[in-house]
């Protein structure tokens, strides 16, 4: 898993799984503690390739920090088995950004 962020995205790759949780936390950390974190913090899944049910406590803990931090996070190009998931286990409305 790596994650670099660009611009206003953290771009994810790899998998986002019980064994690779602890590094993207600890990334997006990083990523949190910059000083010109703006409002509105945008995640891309677009390059990942794997996920399990620790990616859905994975987003929600990242929601949690940024209401935090009064900060707005949305995420983009879910995965659809992360989206099914999410679902599944009542949580999507937490995860998924409403239509503007």
């Amino acid at each position: 898993m790596s994650a670099a962020p660009s611009q206003e995205a953290l771009a994810l790759t790899g998998e986002l799984t019980f064994a690779t949780i602890p590094g993207v936390l600890a990334q997006s950390a990083e990523y949190e503690a910059r000083t010109d974190l703006p409002d509105r913090l945008v995640i891309d899944f677009v390059g990942v390739s794997g996920v399990d049910s620790a990616a859905v406590a994975l987003l929600i803990e990242w929601r949690r920090q940024a209401l935090l931090r009064g900060k707005t996070i949305v995420f983009t190009n879910l995965p659809a088995n992360l989206v099914a998931l999410a679902r599944l286990y009542g949580v999507a409305d937490l995860i998924q950004t409403p239509a503007v």
